[in-house]
């Protein structure tokens, strides 16, 4: 699954258990389904930081960040043209 799909699968779980219509055993298995979609979208968040803060470095390897050692972020605009 996308991540699309992973994290719409998850909106639809939480609905699902928010409802009240669901049984102790659907909740178990929908819990369970939902804690594995969890950590697919973190792993997929995580890499994709990775990945963001590779482009994010200056031409001389480093990373630009503030006082505080946070990456320093641009805000996208995709108005703005393509690379």
């Amino acid at each position: 699954m996308i991540f699309e799909e992973s994290y719409a699968r998850l909106e639809e779980i939480l609905e699902k258990m928010n409802s009240g219509k669901v049984s102790l055993d659907e909740s178990l298995k929908l819990y369970e389904e939902a804690d594995k979609l969890i950590a697919s979208c973190n792993k997929r968040l995580n890499e994709a930081e990775k990945k963001i803060e590779t482009l994010l470095k200056t031409r001389s390897g480093e990373l630009v960040v503030d006082d505080e050692d946070v990456p320093i972020l641009e805000e996208f605009n995709p108005s703005q043209g393509s690379l």
